[in-house]
Order: structure tokens, then C-alpha cells, then sequence
């Protein structure tokens, strides 16, 4: 049996954090930034967890 392939798109997007939850960066911070507030901007910065029904999902996909 040949060995599973990642999802290379997949791999570059998220990361794996010390205690095995998936990190991902916020949607909606790339262009079209003139009309959003300086708030929501800042909130985009930051990055947060993925969501633990889609873990076991994003952890196949980037073979962890």
C-alpha cells in the first residue's frame, strides 16, 4: 500500500500547536481593506484555533 499524500495547500495554512490543536491565520484580511475598520483589522491579525469538529479533518489533510 503506497503512503498517504498531504494536502499541499493545506500544509502551508495551518500549523499544529504544542498540545496537538490546529492554528490557522483569519479570512478577509487580504484586499478590500479601505471599507473595514481599523478594529476589524486588527482582529484579522491575529491567529486562532480551527474548529475541533473540523480537527480531525485538517490533521488528515496535513498529515499529522
Amino acid at each position: 500500500m503506497p503512503k498517504m499524500k498531504s494536502n499541499s495547500g493545506a500544509k502551508k495554512r495551518f500549523k499544529v500547536t504544542g498540545t496537538g490543536r490546529i492554528k490557522r491565520k483569519k479570512a478577509f484580511h487580504r484586499h478590500i481593506l479601505t471599507k473595514k475598520s481599523q478594529k476589524r483589522k486588527r482582529n484579522l491579525r491575529s491567529d486562532t484555533l480551527v474548529d475541533r469538529a473540523d480537527e480531525s479533518r485538517v490533521k488528515r489533510m496535513i498529515g499529522a
